[in-house]
């Protein structure tokens, strides 16, 4: 049987390794930067953000897993500990009486916008000052046609 699949490029694994490595690499500088200042995770922001662009009719669970920059795999611990802190109000769903309807308070918009500031310096710091505008538009375009 022979097999039609191109051949895998040693420069593509390396690739490949570096993206995951780098990309890795700088979530933990983001969140080092963050929990330096006393904030939360970056999960947190991250569901709170979109949460905060989903106003007023705010997002089921699933549908916040959807939209979250980085993957979260036990979504309901996340969302307790929201709801538990006062930043996340969770209400019954009308279209279905089993499911919930997760939505930002003001509370949540206010660590929201302390957050800010932080994750902002740290994305200049480990992301943005170490390239230059056409290397980001660059990056940019090819990550889009990655996803």
């Amino acid at each position: 049987m022979q097999d039609d699949t191109p051949e895998l490029t040693k420069e593509a694994v390396t690739a490949w390794a570096q993206l995951v490595r780098v990309s890795q690499a700088v979530l933990t500088r983001v969140e080092g930067d963050l929990k330096k200042a006393g904030h939360p995770p970056l999960a947190w922001y991250d569901a709170l953000l979109e949460l905060d662009r989903a106003r007023p009719d705010g997002l089921r669970p699933y549908r916040l897993q959807e939209r979250m920059l980085l993957a979260q795999y036990n979504l309901s611990r996340l969302t307790e500990r929201l709801a538990a802190g006062g930043y996340v109000e969770r209400e019954d769903c009308a279209d279905d009486g089993r499911g919930q309807v997760l939505k930002i308070t003001r509370e949540g918009r206010k660590l929201l916008r302390e957050m800010w500031p932080v994750y902002r310096q740290a994305i200049e710091a480990h992301f943005a000052s170490r390239l230059d505008a056409d290397e980001i538009s660059a990056l940019s375009r090819m990550l889009v046609k990655l996803r």
